[in-house]
């Protein structure tokens, strides 16, 4: 597995609304793109720092991840999301073989269109962690 950089840091917050001031009026950062992932039952919204995109994380149902994770009282990062040059299935092809628990066995699409694939926290040093590519 190759990865070039940190794709992006997935935040999750109640109301995108709400928290949007915070990263713009104190950060001085800008929101570029707001869109709803249905399959995910969440909205995003992206925000550039650097090299680095944050990625905001509202739930739409009470039965999306999101908001599950939420209501265990959990809030700010939410999971660390790595860009894979090799791309994603090979990458978990890997993880697979060095016995990484997987949420996902095989690339899915994301926000932005991303193909994405979740490994589980209990294989991760207690990192949600994020393996996307363009």
């Amino acid at each position: 597995m190759k990865i070039s950089h940190i794709e992006h840091l997935g935040i999750a917050v109640p109301s995108i609304e709400e928290a949007l001031p915070y990263f713009k009026d104190v950060l001085g950062l800008e929101c570029y793109a707001v869109e709803e992932v249905a399959d995910q039952k969440v909205k995003t919204a992206f925000l550039k720092c650097g090299e680095v995109k944050l990625e905001l994380l509202e739930p739409t149902s009470p039965d999306s991840t999101i908001q599950k994770w939420l209501d265990k009282g959990n809030h700010g990062v939410h999971h660390v999301a790595f860009c894979i040059e090799d791309g994603v299935a090979n990458a978990l092809a890997e993880c697979d073989g060095k016995g990484v628990r997987l949420i996902d066995k095989a690339p899915r699409k994301g926000a932005e269109n991303l193909n994405i694939a979740f490994l589980h926290p209990k294989s991760t040093c207690g990192i949600l962690t994020e393996l996307c590519e363009h």
